[in-house]
């Protein structure tokens, strides 16, 4: 059976991240432009062997004399300086518009050199200028690309008023004008190449970039829905305490009254009616420390292994599934602080898999490496491909009820901003997913209570 895999990353710690996180998962925010100076460093080389050839063919081919030492020494600069390019596009500082723009400049200033040194304006070739312009309309700001229009139409004036003249052997006006003809044939079918080459490599480098900004933009979205969705439960939450703690007051002073204590059947029922009273504040009080405006009450120090085992048994009393099968293999022992949100995330996931398959549901803790593995499976149908190649968005649910699919999106949220890991698949009998969280997360203890 095919096996489809979503899983959400990311590397900040639920405390200390703020709502406006990034995703792991996506490219580097300067990706685009550090693979753009590759393609300025490839061009480089493609025109460091061009002007090789160009240069042995216009001397040994069409005996035209040049001045080899100096023509060599600016494609020795060329060399070099993609090396320290090479250098700079590996190192961990982001790649800027200011250094593009410096690398066409100085590829522009060798290229005037070798013009200068080869006819001036007059050479073929000068039609290359355009080839920069190009790349830099592609790849730099406006101001910089029009520096560069500047900058290139200055070198033009210049070479049309300074340049060494080349002694060219044939004499007859009609050979010279073939050869200024075949000359500018090859430098236009070599310019049109390396635009369309480059210009589509260029492309798919923005494209990438424009995909991880509209992926930002999307976790944006999603964690403003988390934040109202927050200041919805927390403005509810308080809206409850005072209509719950009336009816708990209320509650007491029947268990007081006669009628009701000679009366073991309705004695009890009074007393379940507080007891569920007690509960609903309990989780009024959960949801406030969650929101951080309660959380120095509720935050208990303990280990990984009795904060599982504890969370397990509250869902177990709470919920009272038909048959839970519960392994803690985690080993060893790490303390922690333990936090209601974390616990409300994996109730929810056991909540998902009691619907799924009121039957079965399995649970396992282990620890891999420095990470808590906690995995729960079913034996339900599993999700459908659609639903799992979306889990974690907001109200992607089979449930077909108004905010299903909540649950899973605050669980993939907390997750990430715990740095860890959220993973779900269909087995062959029924759904596992998966949660890894980083220990240091866990037990960081004045992270949890900042």
């Amino acid at each position: 059976m095919s096996v489809t895999t979503p899983t959400f990353r990311n590397d900040k710690s639920f405390a200390a991240a703020s709502l406006a996180g990034k995703n792991d998962a996506v490219p580097d925010p300067d990706a685009a432009n550090r693979k753009n100076l590759l393609l300025l460093i490839q061009l480089r080389w493609l025109a460091v062997a061009g002007q090789v050839l160009t240069i042995l063919v216009t001397e040994y081919g069409f005996d035209i004399p040049l001045p080899l030492p100096e023509m060599a020494g600016v494609v020795l600069f060329l060399v070099g300086l993609n090396i320290f390019s090479l250098l700079a596009s590996r190192g961990r500082r982001p790649i800027s518009n200011a250094q593009l723009f410096v690398a066409l400049i100085f590829d522009m200033a060798a290229l005037t050199i070798q013009l200068y040194l080869s006819g001036g304006a007059s050479n073929p070739f000068v039609s290359l200028y355009l080839l920069q312009i190009t790349l830099g309309a592609a790849l730099l700001t406006p101001w910089s690309t029009w520096s560069l229009v500047a900058a290139a139409s200055a070198c033009f004036v210049f070479l049309t008023f300074q340049f060494q003249p080349i002694a060219i052997p044939h004499h007859g006006g009609s050979d010279l004008l073939a050869l200024h003809i075949r000359g500018m044939f090859i430098c236009f079918v070599l310019a049109a190449g390396l635009i369309v080459i480059f210009m589509t490599r260029i492309n798919r480098n923005l494209r990438e970039r424009d995909a991880y900004l509209a992926d930002l933009r999307q976790h944006s979205a999603e964690e403003d829905h988390i934040v109202r969705m927050g200041l919805l439960a927390s403005g509810a939450a308080h809206e409850l305490g005072t209509p719950l703690s009336t009816i708990s007051v209320i509650l007491s002073d029947w268990r007081q009254m006669r009628g009701v204590t000679r009366n073991r059947e309705l004695a009890g029922d009074v007393a379940e009616m507080q007891a569920q009273i007690e509960r609903c504040k309990s989780i009024v009080s959960g949801i406030l420390m969650s929101s951080g405006q309660a959380r120095g009450e509720g935050t208990i120090r303990t280990s990984i292994r009795n904060f599982l085992d504890d969370l397990v048994q509250e869902w177990r009393v709470s919920r009272q599934p038909t048959n839970l099968e519960y392994s803690n293999d985690f080993e060893p022992d790490e303390q922690i602080v333990s936090d209601r949100a974390l616990k409300q995330v994996i109730f929810n996931v056991f909540d998902n898999a009691q619907e799924a398959s009121p039957d079965w549901v399995g649970v396992t803790a282990e620890r891999q490496g420095e990470k808590l593995v906690i995995a729960v499976r079913d034996r339900g149908p599993g999700f459908d491909e659609g639903i799992l190649a979306a889990l974690g968005q907001p109200y992607m649910s089979s449930k077909g009820r108004p905010g299903g699919g909540l649950g899973l999106f605050l669980v993939v949220n907390v997750v990430r901003k715990l740095g860890g890991d959220f993973s779900a698949l269909n087995i062959e009998q029924g759904a596992c997913v998966t949660l890894s969280l980083p220990l240091a997360a866990l037990t960081d203890g004045d992270d949890h209570e900042a």
